[in-house]
C-alpha cells in the first residue's frame, strides 16, 4: 500500500470522526447494552465504525449517518447471534399503537439485563425506542419489521420489566492470564525499559491501538509506535468489567489521569497480542466512571478530545 493511499485514508477517517463526534457516546452505549457487555460492545462499536467508513461509497442516496450507524450495528449483532445459534424470533404484530409507559428508573435498572432477558432483536428494539428515542418507523426499518410489531413487542417488554424484581450484579471471574509475564511487562514499563518490553513480545506479535493503527511484527513495533521509547507514565493492573487490564496513568496538577487502557494475551511466555485503547474516547470515559478516575482528554500532539468537544 502506497504512502499516498495511507495519507488519503487517514484524511477521510479524520473527516468521518468529526461527523460522528456528537453522537459517539450514545452509539457506544447502544453497542454496550445491545451486546450486554462493555467489551463486546466495544468490539461491535469498532467493527461498525470500520464497516461504515469503508462502505459509504455504496450509499447513493442522502444518508442520516446516526441512523445508519445504529442500523449497521444492529444488523451486525443479529447476524453474529444467528451464527452463534442464538434465538432470533419474529416479532408479533398489532395494527394500532398501544401505550403502556414505563418509569425511567425501571429502564435504568433494566439496561444491564436486557440482553439476558430478551432476544437480540427485542433488545435492539427496546434500546432504540426507550433509550435513544428513535421513531417507531425508523426502528421498524432498522430491525426489519413492521411498526405494529414494534409497538406490540415494546409493550410486552415493558410489562415484563415492570413485573421483574431488580437483580443484583454478579461478579465476573477474571480471565486467565500469564501473571508472571504481565508483572514483568509492568516493571519494564514503569522503569522505562524499552528493551525489556521488546524482549517480552513475540516476533509475530499483533500490536494494535484500536481505531488508530495496527502493527503485525516486533520489527514494526520497534520501528513504529515504540521508535521514540515509552511515554514515561505509570502503569497499574486493574479489574475493569470483569477483565484484568493495565491502566496507564499520566501525572497532572489535578492528579493522575487515564492515558491508556491495555490488554495483553500471552502464549509460551511471550506477548502475542497487545491491544491499546489509547484512541478510544468513549471506552476510556466509561471506564473512568467505573473506576472513579479521570480521563486524560488532551494527549497532544497525538489527539485532543477537549478541542473536539468545544
Amino acid at each position: 500500500m502506497s504512502n499516498e493511499v495511507n495519507e488519503q485514508s487517514r484524511e477521510i477517517r479524520q473527516k468521518f470522526d468529526a461527523l460522528v463526534a456528537n453522537y459517539g457516546d450514545d452509539f457506544w452505549n447502544y453497542c454496550r447494552y445491545l451486546t450486554g457487555s462493555p467489551w463486546d460492545g466495544e468490539d461491535l462499536y469498532q467493527d461498525t465504525m470500520l464497516k461504515v467508513l469503508g462502505g459509504m461509497y455504496q450509499r447513493w442516496h442522502p444518508t442520516n449517518l446516526k441512523s445508519y450507524l445504529f442500523r449497521m450495528a444492529t444488523n451486525a449483532w443479529i447476524d453474529q447471534c444467528r451464527r452463534e445459534k442464538r434465538k432470533i424470533e419474529l416479532l408479533a404484530e398489532v395494527h394500532q399503537e398501544q401505550e403502556n409507559p414505563i418509569d425511567q428508573s425501571v429502564i435504568e435498572d433494566a439496561l444491564e439485563q436486557l440482553s439476558h432477558l430478551f432476544s437480540p432483536k427485542q433488545t435492539a428494539l427496546f434500546l432504540l425506542m426507550e433509550v435513544f428515542h428513535f421513531q417507531a418507523n425508523e426502528v421498524a426499518s432498522i430491525i426489519k419489521t413492521s411498526q405494529g410489531a414494534v409497538y406490540a413487542t415494546l409493550n410486552r417488554m415493558r410489562n415484563k420489566l415492570k413485573s421483574k424484581p431488580a437483580q443484583t450484579k454478579t461478579a465476573i471471574k477474571n480471565d486467565d492470564r500469564n501473571n508472571k509475564v504481565i508483572q514483568t511487562y509492568l516493571k519494564a514499563f514503569n522503569e522505562g525499559n524499552l528493551e525489556g518490553i521488546l524482549q517480552l513480545l513475540s516476533e509475530n506479535v499483533h500490536y494494535e491501538a484500536s481505531l488508530g493503527f495496527i502493527e503485525i511484527s516486533k520489527d514494526e513495533v520497534k520501528n513504529g509506535s515504540l521508535q521514540y521509547g515509552l511515554p514515561g507514565h505509570t502503569a497499574k493492573e486493574f479489574t475493569l468489567w470483569g477483565k484484568s487490564v493495565i491502566i496507564v496513568l499520566a501525572d497532572s496538577e489535578s492528579g493522575p489521569l487515564v492515558h491508556d487502557i491495555q490488554y495483553q494475551q500471552v502464549e509460551h511466555d511471550k506477548i502475542v497480542y497487545h491491544r491499546s485503547y489509547f484512541f478510544r474516547k468513549e471506552l476510556i470515559i466509561a471506564a473512568c466512571k467505573e473506576l472513579n478516575l479521570n480521563p486524560q482528554l488532551n494527549k497532544s500532539p497525538f489527539l485532543n478530545w477537549e478541542a473536539i468537544t468545544q
